[in-house]
């Protein structure tokens, strides 16, 4: 082939050759699209870009050693890349991925198995909330000896601090659910295993899960079985297992526990199971009830046969497991070779009938003493040793249920409108008894709290008491006279009450005259006499020579409540305030105290969890002078002798009948072996209104009266 050069162009030594028909940028004009030459252009001849270089190649340009791994990574890929069919196999193996594919997916599925699990463990928060219903205890009432009285709150749940709880049921309960516990992450691989498979190849859940994990669901989680819930389970049980102590985690797995006989908690499994404290209990206890966990409605032995058979089965398998992991001795082992049959039923509480009351009573009081939230209270886990006595409250709830039987064969008819509000309360201010009604499920109404009916004639101790302290005065201007239990008023009935300016008015312009019980007359009277005579004319001039508003105050010192007391007028003296049986028995109590008064209270001791709760308990202070008190006691033990001749006592009593001028209440206060006791009845139709009723002869006669009848069967005076 011969090359052929334009004539125009001069040849030298330097010329480029060119391909004939390329394209010539001196012979075309891109403006206008013609030649120089004055010819047509040529396309053919047009000047053709070089392709842009790709960005791994300009990486790989600049960086040699990158190159040559970026070539290796291509080579390797191309051989993993799946070729099919295979040309160099025969039958199915020309589709079958090759070892290197295989390791290439297995190396795939575990980085992306590795990035998913770091990415939910580091987006797992544990949450602040714990699971209210994890976290709710009961609150448990006992007596003053110490002894169970009754408990409130739907969870049957009592905390325990981890040092409050032997070694050995801790053990026990390591050797049945967890040996590993203390050495582990806080999950099981070999567990979660178990559990996905049965889930996924028997449609089934299946446990195997460590302390940890259960304590997670416990507190955090739902009971929902799925595999969801056991992945969010193990999350939450490895950040734990980082963040707390495997004390801490163990403590709150063993008080969140269910153990049956609707407990929660190791500290109410050992009192449902075997009456007593988990402090209390040996090894050969701990591992029956380490068996529980497993599940109670299997291993309850109270349940059937078979359960007995499992519970015996696995008790033993957990002793001979304890000693395999060291917890516990071949010795200590072959000791307990017979089964700690636990008891046939959870101990009760006495609850539904008067203890509600008592509880309503300590409720009230543990909250505002102890400054207790009623949101915290209600969460539970606080142990409320009260005042109240055992026997005391046993006597009185049986003196009042007498009475009521009594009442209701004599007149059914007001029988059911008939109430007895009563209490007993110490010189010290402990409340040992009360009642409150028949029953508390049926009626909430506390009849021994209540202020619904006067104190009628039982109010005169208070009169009696301000005019000994404080003196009389006759005129508006003139000094107080002593007063002593000698000086004389007039007894007679139907005087008129005066004031230093003459008779006393009321605001319809009638003269307010004073009545005695039965209209009967007495003519001058000592007011010794006659308070233990209970005259009420003496007293309603009394009043107003002591000045009622002394008078008042005087009865608020004693222990009754400002919330009781109505107008200051005359009636006052003659007990028109209507205090509750609990605070005319305080009143009597500053009485038999010497004149010291220590507001009356029903709660001695708080703990939750062990651990003693600050508790605000009232303080003894001074009333009135000894010698008033006194004076006052000894009116009252001549009032108690001259009602009651015949009665049989070996201690000193003292006490007086109260009646009021209307009749709608009958009262008996009175005090024997420094306890005062205060017992009213009254008619209350609860289903109309809280206004008294006529009572009709339904509480006796001055002679026969229930409220005495009921006063000396609580006090064991004949």
């Amino acid at each position: 082939m011969q090359l052929k050069v334009p004539d125009s162009v001069h040849a030298d030594e330097t010329m480029m050759l060119r391909v004939v028909g390329a394209a010539s940028t001196d012979q075309t004009d891109t403006g206008s699209g013609a030649a120089k030459g004055g010819c047509a252009p040529d396309r053919s001849r047009r000047r053709r870009r070089a392709p842009r270089p790709s960005p791994l190649t300009r990486l790989t340009a600049t960086a040699p050693g990158l190159a040559r791994l970026a070539t290796r990574v291509a080579s390797d890929a191309r051989r993993l890349r799946p070729r099919y069919p295979h040309t160099d196999r025969a039958g199915w193996r020309r589709w079958a991925p090759s070892w290197r594919q295989w390791l290439g997916a297995a190396a795939t599925l575990t980085g992306l198995t590795v990035v998913l699990l770091g990415s939910a463990y580091a987006a797992t928060d544990i949450p602040e909330n714990l699971n209210s219903y994890a976290t709710q205890q009961d609150n448990v009432y006992f007596w003053s000896d110490g002894t169970p009285m009754a408990r409130t709150g739907w969870v049957r749940r009592q905390a325990m601090p981890l040092k409050g709880i032997p070694e050995d049921v801790r053990g026990a309960v390591l050797a049945a659910e967890n040996a590993s516990f203390y050495s582990d992450p806080g999950i099981s691989f070999s567990g979660i295993g178990r559990a996905l498979w049965r889930t996924v190849g028997q449609g089934d859940t299946q446990g195997g899960s460590t302390i940890t994990q259960q304590y997670v669901k416990n507190v955090y989680l739902t009971q929902d079985r799925s595999v969801g819930r056991k992945f969010t389970e193990a999350m939450l049980a490895l950040k734990l297992d980082n963040e707390m102590s495997k004390d801490d985690i163990l403590e709150g797995y063993l008080n969140t526990s269910w153990f049956g006989r609707g407990t929660y908690g190791i500290q109410r499994a050992a009192q449902a199971y075997y009456g007593k404290d988990v402090r209390e209990l040996d090894v050969s206890e701990a591992a029956f009830l380490a068996s529980l966990l497993k599940g109670a409605g299997l291993y309850d032995p109270s349940l059937s046969e078979a359960n007995h058979a499992r519970a015996v089965e696995r008790w033993s398998w957990i002793l001979d497991r304890m000693v395999e992991i060291g917890t516990l001795s071949k010795t200590e082992r072959a000791a307990y070779k017979k089964f700690p049959e636990p008891l046939k039923r959870a101990p009760g509480f006495d609850t539904g009938k008067q203890s509600d009351y008592l509880v309503e009573l300590a409720a009230q009081y543990a909250r505002k003493a102890a400054n207790i939230s009623a949101k915290e209270y209600d969460l539970g886990g606080y142990q409320i040793y009260t005042t109240f006595d055992r026997k005391q409250e046993a006597a009185l709830t049986d003196a009042v249920d007498k009475a009521r039987k009594r009442a209701r064969k004599d007149d059914p008819a007001k029988a059911k409108t008939l109430h007895f509000g009563a209490s007993s309360v110490a010189t010290d201010g402990r409340i040992l008894a009360v009642h409150g009604g028949p029953d508390h499920r049926k009626q909430g109404y506390n009849e021994s709290n209540a202020t619904t009916v006067p104190a009628g004639s039982a109010f005169q101790p208070f009169v009696y008491a301000a005019a000994l302290e404080h003196g009389v005065r006759k005129t508006r201007d003139g000094a107080a006279m002593e007063v002593t239990p000698q000086t004389l008023y007039d007894g007679d009935d139907g005087i008129a009450v005066r004031t230093p300016e003459g008779p006393y008015w009321d605001r319809g312009g009638k003269q307010v005259t004073s009545r005695n019980d039965g209209g009967k007359s007495y003519g001058r009277i000592a007011l010794g006499r006659a308070l233990a005579l209970s005259v009420n004319t003496p007293f309603m001039q009394l009043g107003m020579d002591t000045g009622l508003d002394t008078v008042r105050d005087t009865a608020q010192r004693a222990g009754l409540l400002a919330s009781s007391f109505g107008p200051q007028v005359p009636a006052l003296s003659l007990g028109s305030a209507t205090p509750s049986a609990i605070r005319m028995a305080s009143g009597y109590a500053t009485f038999a105290a010497a004149g010291k008064h220590v507001e009356p209270y029903s709660v001695a001791r708080i703990t939750r969890n062990g651990s003693g709760v600050p508790l605000t308990k009232p303080g003894s202070r001074r009333a009135m002078k000894a010698s008033v008190a006194g004076a006052v006691q000894s009116a009252l033990t001549d009032a108690f002798r001259t009602a009651r001749p015949g009665a049989v006592t070996t201690a000193t009593v003292a006490g007086k009948a109260g009646t009021t001028q209307n009749d709608t209440a009958a009262w008996y206060v009175g005090t024997a072996n420094s306890v005062s006791t205060a017992v009213v009845a009254y008619r209350i139709d609860l289903t109309k209104s809280l206004e008294p009723l006529p009572l009709d002869g339904i509480a006796g006669s001055v002679g026969d009266s229930v409220p005495y009848r009921i006063w000396s069967g609580a006090r064991g005076i004949g």
